[in-house]
């Protein structure tokens, strides 16, 4: 009984352990040169744009104007990091 309740738990939780980051095996391209027009309003920050895995090939995602969550973050870029898996997608995010 402690076995079959082991393994229940252990299978359980699979779809969370593999739910880590996911590599891609493809460089990604470089990144779209945007010109952004002017800022629609006060509080707006430029978020640019990156290069997306779809699950078969990259996609430009466009950048694009938001309203900054606090009056002094700043929007630091995701990035692309190489590893010895692949490549890994960081996540950009509002900081500060």
């Amino acid at each position: 009984m402690r076995r079959a309740t082991l393994l229940l738990l252990l299978g359980s939780m699979m779809p969370v352990l593999s739910a880590g980051a996911q590599y891609v095996h493809v460089q990604p391209p470089p990144p779209v040169v945007e010109r952004p027009r002017p800022a629609p309003g006060r509080g707006y920050v430029w978020i640019p744009g990156y290069q997306r895995w779809d699950g078969n090939r990259f996609i430009w995602a466009p950048g694009k104007w938001a309203i900054a969550p606090r009056p002094r973050a700043v929007w630091m870029p995701g990035h692309w990091d190489r590893s010895p898996n692949g490549w890994r997608w960081v996540a950009g995010g509002w900081r500060g």
